[in-house]
């Protein structure tokens, strides 16, 4: 075979194997974390505190309307409650055990977007935004697990459907055409996330 045979060769190699990667979504999807569902060092259940217990997100996440972060709860805000509930249960005595020995609890991060990304939580909570909409029922999960894609993709379609989009007084999305002080304008500049 000569060198020009083998150029072609290796030149189709390539591009079929990239008509292939990019059929079966392997770039499409990269950075999606969706369905990542880490074992953490206490057993919380979301669905028995955000579930069957109606416990508003912003209990326990309480800078998320108020910072770029939506914080961790604390031990000490965990035991306001578990003092008297259930504070028998081996996994409440880990709590305890961390607050007596002032340790941390090392929480695995479930939900993450890439080192590159600004994300607010503060603007979306202040904003309406559901958690859910981001972060998926929640409190029907007793493990747990990335919802969303965290894709740039799936970011800039949800601020596409918010431009122009006000609240009610129940605080339900509606568009509103014209340019009031209420509209929500979600950006989809680069500098909106990339800054």
């Amino acid at each position: 075979m000569n060198l020009r045979t083998l150029k072609i060769i290796s030149i189709l190699v390539t591009v079929i194997g990239a008509i292939v990667i990019w059929q079966n979504g392997i770039f499409r999807q990269f950075g999606d974390q969706s369905g990542y569902e880490p074992i953490q060092p206490i057993n919380f259940s979301h669905k028995i505190h955000a579930g069957d217990n109606k416990i508003n997100c912003t209990f326990c996440h309480s800078s998320a309307d108020e910072s770029a972060v939506a914080g961790v709860p604390t031990a000490t805000n965990c035991m306001n409650c578990h003092s008297q509930v259930l504070k028998d249960s081996p996994e409440i005595l880990k709590i305890k055990a961390a607050l007596d020995n002032n340790q941390p609890i090392e929480w695995v991060k479930v939900n993450d977007v890439p080192d590159h990304v600004v994300f607010n939580h503060s603007r979306h909570v202040t904003a309406g935004v559901n958690c859910n909409t981001c972060h998926g029922p929640v409190e029907t999960m007793a493990r747990v697990s990335q919802f969303s894609t965290f894709t740039m993709g799936s970011c800039i379609d949800c601020h596409r459907r918010h431009q122009g989009v006000v609240l009610d007084a129940g605080g339900n999305p509606q568009f509103a055409a014209e340019n009031t002080p209420n509209r929500l304008n979600a950006p989809t500049d680069c500098a909106a996330c990339h800054h």
